[in-house]
């Protein structure tokens, strides 16, 4: 397993606190192998599969990591995408490569749903008297 019970309850505070500002939503996929060409081919098809597309703003995150293979992408909506561009997500993929690369994926992980949070709340903030949590904070092991 990719992360300890530890650093699974630090990965879900950290989701819980993004999300709190925001009414984007982040979620956490891990698997041990990659069955297509290109992780961004799973990270797509799984974003489906798990209904992130259907969150009200479009605003939904998807940080994919299959352990085994080495490979991960992160994905993220149409809402959220047309305002950070692809110079942001860059910048989030070198991040947890070089997190990955040192072998600390629990931190990598954290830092980029931090600042993932922080964009999600720049351009999505949280309505203070409704913020409906739309998907489960839990991390998916597939």
């Amino acid at each position: 397993m990719l992360f300890s019970k530890e650093e699974e309850a630090r990965i879900l505070a950290e989701i819980r606190s993004a999300e709190r500002i925001t009414s984007g939503e982040i979620r956490l996929y891990i698997e041990d192998f990659c069955d297509r060409d290109h992780p961004v081919e799973r990270a797509a098809e799984l974003f489906h599969l798990l209904d992130i597309h259907k969150t009200k703003q479009r605003n939904g995150v998807l940080i994919y990591i299959a352990e085994k293979s080495r490979l991960f992408a992160i994905w993220g909506d149409t809402g959220i995408h047309e305002r950070v561009g692809f110079q942001f997500w860059d910048a989030e993929k070198q991040l947890l490569r070089d997190y990955l690369l040192k072998e600390q994926a629990c931190d990598g992980v954290c830092l980029v749903i931090n600042q993932i949070g922080a964009q999600l709340q720049q351009h999505f903030p949280a309505d203070p008297h409704d913020n409906e949590n739309e998907l489960p904070d839990e991390i998916i092991y597939g």
